[in-house]
């Protein structure tokens, strides 16, 4: 069993738990300002599923509320990529969201019980210039350097913007904040791998979330940023994965083989377009996946090496497959060799395909344990036969059994539900909301198994949630909404 030691500064109690199969007492500490309550006026917008009804669901901010210390704030639709820190300048916390369809970033301020109460907006339409999904809160205990890394995503020409959490929103247009040497690409996040595997340098890994076709071959690749010195984001050396026999083919790779891989360099990535990269990922022969959306790494110490990442499928029209690509998805795992991190075996541990509509369908975001993978599904694809909405499934790393975990609440035969969240009319349809990020933040807050979730209610809509950023470039009125969970399995 394995034993975390965490270390909080506030008033807490202690509970001692025995491991069952030790006789090593298992100490969790738990903070006691914390108040675990359905801080939003909406009902959480998900469900546990049968087997996990012990999950603690409660809402934590939803874009109607109207927080006191910023009445006019509103918590735009879309929340993808998060991250939560400790507020360095008072009692309580920090909550950077990305909102995809804004091209923005919220911070919400939360007090020491876990109470939202003021907002603003650190990047707004007009500084995030391109779609931003995932994202990734490098921070100096876990990375060795502090910095929100978001990517853009609205075509091959997008790159990874770094914010500072603690900036100032007088910032918020400010478009100088991308990184070129971390490359362009149609990107969904940047994950920067912990310091205790990169060991003085830095190891960023990069999902781009790219179809194939004609007009971009190359399809979608894992690439792979590394800089001699931590935290450096502009001299480091753009790589992407392909396997040492050059098969490029995606379904050619199969469950229960494991294949040698590696990371190639995309040479002078810096000062390339993103069509140029491209055609030197074609050149090199690199892996060509359907849509890496999500990467994320084991945690624990010594396990940042062993990466998961989605891919999320594609089909032209719904119904047949796109040849050489998975159309309803998988899941990878690369494991790194520590002594050399360009080096590594790549391993398929689930798929969709071979159960159509019934199993995996588009996982997106991706969130990673110590023993566990939490694979959010992006339904919307609205593929003809899928036979379940958009689901949280929960893989056991070491079985690699997986089962649905966690549910949208579409609640399609209450009037009232549809009256209230389906202006559109479309949220009869399956998958017709998604999963954002899902993050770990037992540790931050000190609650041990409570993660929070995303959600995109892309059928909730009204007119006051219309440039909730205030850049004035965005027109969608999409709502959205962070719930947080307790009882997750770690």
């Amino acid at each position: 069993m394995n034993l975390r030691k965490v270390i909080f500064l506030f008033s807490s109690s202690v509970i001692v738990l025995q491991s069952c199969d030790t006789d090593i007492p298992v100490v969790e500490t738990i903070n006691e300002k914390i108040k675990i309550e359905n801080w939003s006026k909406e009902p959480a917008f998900v469900n546990a599923m049968p087997g996990f009804e012990n999950l603690g669901i409660t809402t934590l901010i939803s874009s109607s509320d109207v927080l006191s210390g910023t009445p006019n704030f509103v918590f735009a639709g879309q929340p993808d990529g998060m991250g939560i820190m400790k507020d360095p300048q008072s009692d309580g916390y920090l909550m950077i969201t990305n909102h995809e369809i804004s091209k923005s970033v919220s911070r919400v301020y939360l007090d020491k019980t876990f109470k939202p109460f003021k907002g603003e907006y650190i990047v707004n339409g007009l500084g995030g210039m391109t779609r931003l999904c995932s994202a990734s809160l490098a921070t100096p205990a876990e990375h060795g350097f502090s910095m929100f890394l978001t990517a853009g995503e609205s075509g091959q020409e997008s790159m990874v913007h770094a914010i500072n959490p603690l900036g100032s929103a007088s910032n918020a247009s400010d478009k100088s904040r991308i990184k070129p040497a971390l490359g362009k690409a149609s990107m969904e996040n940047a994950v920067p791998l912990p310091k205790d595997i990169s060991k003085g340098k830095t190891y960023i890994v990069i999902g781009e979330d790219q179809s194939y076709g004609s007009s971009h071959q190359s399809a979608g690749q894992l690439i792979m940023y590394v800089a001699d010195a931590q935290g450096d984001l502009d001299s480091g050396k753009l790589y992407a994965l392909k396997q040492t026999n050059n098969d490029y083919t995606e379904t050619n790779i199969k469950k229960g083989n494991n294949y040698e891989v590696e990371f190639v360099e995309i040479p002078d990535a810096k000062n390339l377009t993103g069509a140029q990269i491209n055609q030197k990922n074609i050149d090199n022969k690199a892996i060509r996946f359907s849509r890496v959306e999500d990467v994320d790494y084991r945690k624990g110490a010594g396990n940042g090496n062993e990466i998961y990442f989605t891919a999320t499928g594609q089909s032209s029209d719904g119904v047949t497959p796109t040849e050489g690509f998975t159309m309803w998805g998988r899941i990878y795992k690369l494991v790194l060799d520590k002594n050399n991190m360009l080096k590594g075996k790549l391993e398929l541990v689930a798929e969709g395909d071979s159960n159509p509509g019934k199993n995996l369908i588009n996982p997106d975001n991706i969130c990673v344990t110590e023993n566990y993978v939490y694979i959010q599904e992006d339904g919307d694809s609205y593929y003809k036969d899928a036979a379940h909405d958009s689901y949280i499934w929960q893989m056991n790393i070491a079985t690699k059994q997986y089962k649905p975990w966690l549910n949208m609440k579409h609640n399609r035969g209450d009037a009232a539900w549809q009256t209230a969240y389906d202006q559109t009319g479309s949220l009869k349809k399956f998958g017709s909301w998604e999963f954002g990020a899902m993050v770990d933040i037992s540790d931050i807050i000190g609650i041990p198994d409570t993660f929070a979730v995303n959600i995109h209610s892309h059928t909730w809509q009204k007119d006051a949630f219309k440039n909730a950023d205030g850049g004035g470039v965005n027109t969608n009125k999409e709502g959205g909404q962070i719930v947080i969970i307790r009882n997750v399995q770690r």
